[in-house]
C-alpha cells in the first residue's frame, strides 16, 4: 500500500512538472522583431530576399543558435557546423561528408558563403530555395538521420528555443518550416566581402608583382583563362559546367535533375572567395591543395570529357599550360581572396 502511494505520488508530481512546462506563458508584446538590413559594399549586387522570410534579427538569432544544435542530428552528435565549420569557410577538410552512422556521402560538402546571391542549391543544383535546402541533411540517413518531428519533440517544452521561435515569428510551438527560415536567414548573412581583394578594389591597398601578375593571368584567355566561370565580384557564375575532370565520368551531376542529356556530368562552379581554406577541391574533393588545382587546369584536362564546356577553350592540349612561374603568381592572386574576417566573425560562432 505504501509503495503504491509513492508511486501514485510520484506519478502526480511528474504530470504536474510537464503541465507546468506546457504552461509557459510569453510576452505577448515581445513579439515585435527588428528588420535587419545587411552591409554590403556598393559594388556587390543587390540582396532580393523571400518576401515570406525577411531578415530579422530575431529570425537570424534563432538560425544561429539552430545551426550549431547537434540535436538535429539521430544521436544528438552532430550539427550544421560539423560539416560546415568556419574555419574552412562553413565547409570542411574531407573529400565527402560522413554521418553520424559513418557512412559516407558522394559529395563535397560545399561552402556556405554569399548564398544570398544565389538561386538554386547542392553541386547539382537539385532546390531552389535556401528554406528547400535546409530541410534534407537532417532526413538524410547518411548524414544526421533525424525526422523533424522528432527533434521538435525534444525542444518542445525548451523554455529557450520556445522564447526564440515566439520572437522571430510569433509562435509559441515551433515547426519545421520556420526552423528552416530561421536557418535560412542566418545562412544568408554569412556574407564574404573583405578579403585583400575586396580591399584592393577599394583602392585601400595594392597588390603585389606576383599577386598582380597572377590577377592578369586569371583574366587572361592565354593565361590561366579562369575568368570565363569565376569572373566578377562572387567569384561564380553560379552556372552548371564540366571542367573535364574525367574521361568516363562517375557521377552524372545535373543530368539527373533536368534529365536533358546535355546537362550530363556537370556540376555547379564554387566561388573561389576563401579558397585558401575550403580545401579539398572540386565535387568529390579529389584535390587536396590548390597546386594539384592549378596544375589540373594546366595540364591535366580530358578533352574528351562527355558535355566538357566550351569555354575550356584549350581542353585539346590537356589545359592551359602555365609555367611554374605563372602557377607560383596564379596562387598568389587566389590566396588575396581569403577573407579572414568572415572565417572569425564572432556572429557566426557557436552561441552556446
Amino acid at each position: 500500500m505504501c509503495q503504491l502511494i509513492i508511486k501514485s505520488f510520484f506519478v502526480l508530481l511528474f504530470v504536474f512538472f510537464i503541465s507546468c512546462q506546457k504552461q509557459i506563458e510569453v510576452d505577448s508584446s515581445s513579439y515585435q522583431p527588428t528588420p535587419l538590413i545587411i552591409d554590403i559594399p556598393s559594388n556587390f549586387p543587390s540582396i532580393e530576399h523571400p518576401e515570406d522570410n525577411p531578415l530579422t534579427e530575431e529570425g537570424v538569432r534563432l538560425g544561429r543558435h539552430l545551426f550549431w544544435e547537434t540535436k538535429l542530428s539521430g544521436d544528438n552528435s552532430m550539427s550544421c557546423a560539423t560539416c560546415h565549420s568556419p574555419q574552412y569557410a562553413f565547409s570542411e577538410p574531407y573529400n565527402v561528408s560522413v554521418g553520424i552512422h559513418g557512412d559516407s556521402g558522394t559529395r563535397n560538402a560545399m561552402v556556405l558563403q554569399n548564398l544570398a546571391w544565389s538561386n538554386d542549391f547542392f553541386w547539382d543544383g537539385r532546390l531552389s530555395s535556401l528554406e528547400e535546402q535546409i530541410l534534407i541533411p537532417v532526413l538524410d540517413s547518411t548524414e544526421m538521420d533525424e525526422t523533424w518531428e522528432n527533434f521538435l519533440n525534444e525542444i518542445k517544452y525548451d523554455n529557450k528555443y520556445r522564447e526564440l521561435f515566439y520572437k522571430a515569428f510569433g509562435i509559441l510551438n515551433p515547426d519545421s518550416t520556420h526552423a528552416a527560415k530561421a536557418l535560412a536567414q542566418f545562412v544568408r548573412t554569412m556574407v564574404s566581402t573583405n578579403s585583400k581583394f575586396d580591399k584592393f578594389l577599394r583602392q585601400e591597398l595594392s597588390l603585389s608583382q606576383e599577386e598582380s601578375a597572377g590577377y592578369a593571368s586569371f583574366n587572361d584567355l592565354n593565361g590561366g583563362d579562369c575568368f570565363h566561370c569565376h569572373g566578377g565580384i562572387l567569384g561564380t557564375d553560379n552556372s552548371y559546367k564540366n571542367n573535364g575532370l574525367d574521361e568516363f565520368p562517375i557521377d552524372s551531376g545535373r543530368g539527373l535533375v533536368t534529365g536533358l542529356e546535355s546537362d550530363y556530368f556537370k556540376f555547379k562552379v564554387p566561388s573561389i572567395r576563401n579558397v585558401e581554406y575550403s580545401a579539398p577541391y572540386m565535387h568529390d574533393g579529389r584535390f587536396s591543395n590548390l597546386d594539384e588545382v592549378i596544375t589540373f587546369y594546366s595540364t591535366g584536362i580530358h578533352p574528351n570529357s562527355p558535355n566538357i564546356d566550351p569555354l575550356i577553350e584549350f581542353a585539346a592540349q590537356g589545359g592551359v599550360q602555365l609555367t611554374p612561374q605563372e602557377r607560383n603568381e596564379l596562387k598568389a592572386f587566389l590566396l588575396t581572396l581569403s577573407d579572414p574576417d568572415f572565417i572569425n566573425n564572432p556572429k557566426f560562432s557557436n552561441p552556446f
